[in-house]
């Protein structure tokens, strides 16, 4: 068994993104991703990926509303859960390995890392866990990284939902209805479209920025293929620009907000339309991104952002983390939502 680890919440998420091996690990080991709700009875599980599904056999129906312990058999060391339990009451960080029984009954032996999200006031509004399954040479010491890797995924990951899942806690969702799990699986899919495309640092050029547009491109992408239907033309438009990794995540949860908002709502009762992303840097510095539709257009009485919904909390968020500015312009014809980024030491 590993020896339990309290890891540094100051991680820089800079730092951990830049480093190539530990994105190549998120991006092909297929890891088990699982986020449980403390301030429910018994801490379930309120969201888990497809990894989890694959791993275990427990289809989602089957985990969610359920406490982790469903997963440990005859053979799951008592000393082990102990220490998580340890580790969760007190809102550590833990690393173990841990032995769990798939849904066939087959067991079989789990590095886990559990993380607590925090509040701004530092207490755990979740518990993130990240897990792999560890083979036989593993076990045997065969790689001595796993542990560093799984580590730094975390600290990154970690930081990024806390941008998501702060919100939903201040919403006071509790991510029980379909669609909340659908609208969580969006947002973990475009963070994982930035680390991979983060893959493409040029390290041997010292390059420190972020290529925004072709981030951007894939997050759109993403989302017109799956909120997009027949009748409706999607056409991006995207400049090249270089910016920090923070900034490249927060653009790009907001252009996934925006456009899943525009898919959703832009063309009621219509049976075509259009919907255009654009990118391109502003003359005094910064940039602009703009999300256009031909629809049926945003009614004076609906705020956007909107201050009640939690797209709109974590629109706002996004833009305040950016110090960026939105304005809508609405008409008969359709929506436009310019949002500017003024250029900072961030950018």
């Amino acid at each position: 068994m590993t020896e339990n680890k309290t890891r540094n919440s100051k991680t820089s998420m800079a730092d951990v993104l830049r480093d190539k091996e530990a994105l190549e690990g998120f991006s092909r080991m297929r890891l088990s991703m699982v986020i449980t709700n403390p301030a429910i009875e018994d801490n379930p599980i309120v969201y888990v990926n497809d990894a989890f599904e694959h791993t275990t056999g427990f289809a989602r129906s089957a985990a969610i509303g359920r406490n982790c312990r469903f997963l440990q058999g005859e053979d799951t060391d008592k000393r082990s859960v102990d220490s998580l339990r340890s580790a969760i009451t007190d809102g550590r960080d833990i690393t173990i390995d841990i032995t769990n029984y798939r849904a066939s009954g087959e067991k079989f032996l789990n590095r886990l890392i559990i993380s607590a999200i925090p509040d701004s006031k530092g207490k755990p509004l979740y518990f993130l866990g990240i897990q792999r399954e560890l083979g036989q040479r593993e076990t045997d010491g065969a790689y001595h990284d796993i542990d560093r890797e799984l580590s730094e995924i975390m600290a990154r990951v970690r930081q990024d939902l806390g941008l998501v899942l702060e919100k939903i806690s201040e919403s006071r969702k509790d991510l029980s209805a379909p669609s909340d799990f659908e609208a969580l699986e969006r947002r973990l899919e475009t963070l994982q479209l930035c680390y991979e495309e983060m893959e493409l640092l040029d390290n041997s050029n010292q390059k420190q920025g972020i290529n925004l547009g072709a981030i951007l491109s894939r997050v759109g992408a993403a989302v017109a293929h799956h909120g997009g239907y027949s009748g409706i033309r999607y056409t991006q438009e995207l400049e090249t620009l270089d910016v920090s990794v923070d900034t490249a995540i927060r653009a790009a949860l907001m252009v996934s907000e925006l456009l899943t908002n525009a898919f959703q709502h832009a063309f009621d009762g219509l049976s075509e339309g259009s919907i255009e992303l654009r990118m391109a840097r502003l003359a005094a510095g910064g940039f602009r991104i703009t999300v256009s539709d031909d629809g049926v257009g945003i009614a004076k009485s609906v705020e956007l952002p909107s201050t009640v919904s939690l797209g709109g909390l974590i629109l706002t968020d996004l833009l305040n983390g950016l110090e960026g500015s939105i304005n809508v312009v609405r008409g008969a014809g359709g929506t436009v939502v310019n949002v500017d980024v003024p250029a900072g030491p961030d950018i």
